[in-house]
């Protein structure tokens, strides 16, 4: 064989290996008796995690085994799965009633995975907000956009006895921080157990959370600060001016709070994550410490970088505390149809923030994380601890 054939051979053989596909096999080996008599579904990122397709509802076969085979799979695919009863409100749970995150396997060749569904969520009860958890409002004033918007409030376990003030932490997104039966998500409710967190850590705090707006263009728009092609006029600067006028007046008129900048904390994610970079920047005087997780930078045209080489208060900037989060599975397709992941967006921002007034600034990447209320709440934690560090 001449070299030619060789390499055509070589490079055909190889064609073939990368272009491998697998099967995973997926079995049900017990669930709970009760609503054994009703249908039940697989559901998962190979089918853009429908939670009621017919195809994918799990059957006996001839030996009474549920078996459920998905095909196509490439080598080293993250396959992440579910089971519902045909909704996010029928979701698998653990024995105590909480949603957990999806099963995973990396696919590297056939798989069988053997699974228990331990117990379905709806069979508890609907609230999983600690009893700290409450309502400031399910119809708050929002005079610099004239529309209304439900706020949560956390109160440390001790505040209505210690008689101390606590910093605050004003978080975007409300309605998925504390309870899954109000929170939302592509693979279903999962709340992201902020309460939980507070509650275990050795410096309590406050929490406001602002519900974002109910219709996707809605938020998107609120919190956008800059405009761009996609959205020409954006509401951020009166939501942000209502946030630091309207709202943190109430709460330190209302509460023992600490107000000064280096006890007020601001975090969000995606699109709260780009608000709350953007925030930071624009009012140092009032947040000290920010929580930036998966921001949508990629979806901004390049203006963060314009805001940050023209930071107003420089000085002030560079007291600040930033903590960044990334997955490693976050690609994300620009509006010009270009391709860019997450981790190199922050990192860009960070290199820029750095070059510009150097805040103290901690960064996390997760090689498997994706974009979603899985990995930030795998990440709050971490989060909390580091912005308390000082508190």
């Amino acid at each position: 064989m001449n070299l030619k054939a060789f390499c055509t051979a070589v490079l055909a053989a190889w064609g073939v290996v990368s272009h491998a596909q697998h099967t995973v096999t997926i079995e049900v080996t017990a669930r709970p008796d009760l609503h054994a008599n009703e249908p039940f579904f697989l559901t998962g990122s190979f089918q853009r995690w429908q939670p009621a397709e017919e195809r994918w509802q799990m059957k006996p076969d001839e030996n009474g085994r549920y078996i459920m085979k998905v095909p196509g799979i490439k080598p080293g695919f993250l396959l992440e799965f579910k089971f519902t009863r045909g909704s996010w409100k029928t979701l698998e749970s653990t024995v105590d009633g909480r949603l957990e995150s999806p099963r995973t396997a990396t696919i590297r060749s056939d798989t069988t995975i053997k699974c228990v569904i331990e117990a379905w969520r709806d069979d508890f009860p609907l609230s999983t907000a600690s009893p700290q958890v409450s309502l400031l409002s399910d119809s708050f004033y929002i005079p610099q956009l004239d529309r209304y918007r439900r706020i949560w409030i956390y109160l440390p376990k001790d505040y209505a006895t210690s008689g101390k003030r606590y910093p605050v932490l004003y978080m975007q997104d409300g309605q998925d921080l504390f309870d899954e039966a109000t929170s939302e998500g592509r693979i279903g409710p999962l709340e992201w157990n902020v309460d939980e967190t507070v509650d275990k850590a050795a410096r309590p705090c406050i929490v406001v959370a602002v519900d974002h707006h109910s219709d996707k263009a809605g938020r998107i728009k609120e919190y956008y600060l800059e405009g761009n092609q996609d959205y020409p006029e954006v509401e951020g600067g009166q939501y942000l001016s209502f946030l630091v006028n309207t709202l943190k007046p109430y709460i330190d008129s209302h509460y023992r709070t600490i107000p000064d900048s280096r006890h007020t904390a601001l975090a969000g994610s995606s699109m709260g994550g780009l608000f709350t970079l953007y925030s930071g920047l624009r009012r140092p005087d009032v947040f000290g410490i920010l929580g930036v997780l998966s921001p949508s930078i990629w979806l901004d045209y390049g203006n963060i970088y314009k805001e940050i080489d023209r930071i107003r208060k420089p000085s002030e900037v560079s007291r600040q505390r930033y903590f960044f989060y990334a997955g490693g599975n976050e690609s994300r397709i620009k509006p010009d149809s270009s391709f860019v992941r997450m981790h190199d967006d922050v990192s860009g921002a960070m290199a820029a923030l750095k070059k510009k007034v150097s805040p103290e600034m901690q960064v996390r990447v997760n090689p498997a994380g994706r974009h979603g209320a899985v990995y930030w709440r795998m990440i709050f934690p971490e989060l909390y601890t580091w912005m308390s560090r000082d508190w």
